[in-house]
């Protein structure tokens, strides 16, 4: 196969965020060439997986509280330059209108991902982007004011470069890590990277491991994240039990710091509160005028009224309870310990499934290493960086494809008003 040809701009990786930034780029100036790479054979299989194969556009309320990593006054910039609402128009515009979901959750009103990428293919052919996939970049280099883009077809020379190759989640999908390499090969500091958006697991032989029983039990809950013996965050959402720990929306919300602070070497862990809000004080209090109102009800009836009752099961006999007790007979301090255990039930974690099952990446590519309000290199000149490769991400419910869109933007347009010449040698 003969080498691709040289391009004005060559955008590196062909996901959401390197699509977006094609479109962008030749709007905003279609006299420059644009050339997407991509090492896998077909483009933009995160997307297609992504919310279940629904793909989870956006988030009808977007902040900086929604995001971790760097710093919230750099991701706020970058977001106000593009918001969920321009993402709304956007995607209107190329005949994929939203609809909003729970939690403020934005999918395709048709439910199909596959209709959010064939949208982003046909843009990016309508403003004339050649998209070469199969065709892996192993290396950037910049020398005499362009970069040379070594894949394994040939070298093209460029004059600017856009990093989108993605974290390193689902690896399988292309994002293994391999932009992060060639960011720091060209002088970017790479801030330790982990799994985010993770299933978490845990210990089968702690006393307070119940997940095999419950596999399968979904409910709201409250998850403390614990560090240092303080507690640094509170989350809440549905929490899914599984075979081999917990997953749902608030574990894996909680599943970056919990590997945030282990990577840092500090003490963490994780409670969980079963009834979301609810303090020791006010689970005393529920218990006793229960007991008044219904002495002769058995403590696991009363518990099921809160939780689902195979949680309630499970936490009774952990506690070594009777479940047949009447809560006229509940003892003191039983009644404390299942007030305890229903605000702060010990999590015992001991690791996540790792980047094949993360749906984003925490760390990569130091965002003060970015002007935001172009995403170019303050490092390496002619350089831009989007999408998951940037030390952000976001919880879930859309905010991360956001980040994709919004990153996009900034970088599509900046990049579009270069000058610099290409020459081919």
């Amino acid at each position: 196969m003969s080498a691709p040809p040289a391009a004005g701009i060559a955008i590196v990786g062909a996901g959401a965020a390197g699509l977006a930034t094609a479109i962008f780029a030749r709007r905003a100036n279609p006299a420059r060439p644009v050339l997407l790479l991509d090492g896998a054979r077909t483009v933009g299989a995160k997307i297609l997986i992504s919310g279940g194969g629904r793909c989870n556009v956006t988030n009808r309320v977007v902040s900086t509280r929604d995001f971790w990593g760097g710093r919230r006054s750099i991701i706020g910039r970058i977001l106000r330059a593009f918001t969920a609402d321009d993402t709304v128009g956007f995607f209107r515009e190329l005949g994929v209108p939203l609809r909003e979901e729970a939690d403020g959750k934005l999918f395709p009103v048709s439910g199909r991902a596959r209709d959010v990428l064939d949208a982003l293919r046909r843009a990016a052919d309508a403003v004339g982007v050649p998209v070469m996939s199969g065709h892996r970049v192993l290396d950037v280099e910049r020398s005499d004011g362009l970069f040379r883009v070594r894949t394994g077809h040939g070298t093209i020379e460029a004059a600017d470069v856009v990093l989108a190759t993605g974290g390193r989640s689902l690896p399988k999908s292309g994002s293994d890590g391999g932009g992060l390499d060639i960011a720091r090969s060209l002088g970017h500091t790479i801030v330790p990277t982990t799994p985010a958006l993770v299933p978490l697991l845990l210990d089968e032989t702690s006393p307070t491991a119940i997940h095999r029983e419950l596999s399968g039990v979904s409910h709201r809950t409250e998850i403390a994240v614990w560090v240092d013996d303080r507690i640094s965050t509170r989350l809440s959402g549905s929490l899914l039990w599984t075979h081999f720990g917990i997953s749902g929306p608030v574990s894996l919300n909680a599943s970056r710091h919990w590997l945030r602070a282990e990577l840092e070497g500090r003490t963490v862990r994780l409670t969980a509160g079963f009834c979301p809000g609810d303090t020791f004080e006010t689970q005393e209090a529920w218990w006793l005028a229960r007991a008044a109102a219904r002495p002769k009800m058995s403590v696991v009836g009363a518990l099921s009224e809160r939780v689902p009752a195979a949680v309630a099961a499970a936490l009774v006999r952990c506690l070594d309870i009777a479940p047949s007790r009447q809560l006229a007979h509940l003892a003191r301090d039983e009644r404390r310990s299942l007030s305890g255990a229903i605000v702060a039930w010990p999590l015992p974690v001991t690791s996540c499934r790792g980047y094949n099952y993360a749906e984003a990446t925490a760390g990569g590519v130091a965002l003060d290493e970015i002007d935001p309000a172009t995403m170019a290199s303050r490092i390496c000149p002619g350089l831009y960086l989007v999408g998951e490769m940037l030390d952000v991400d976001g919880r879930i419910g859309g905010f991360n494809f956001q980040w994709a869109w919004s990153t996009a933007n900034v970088a599509g347009r900046a990049v579009a008003g270069s000058e610099r010449r290409v020459v081919r040698s």
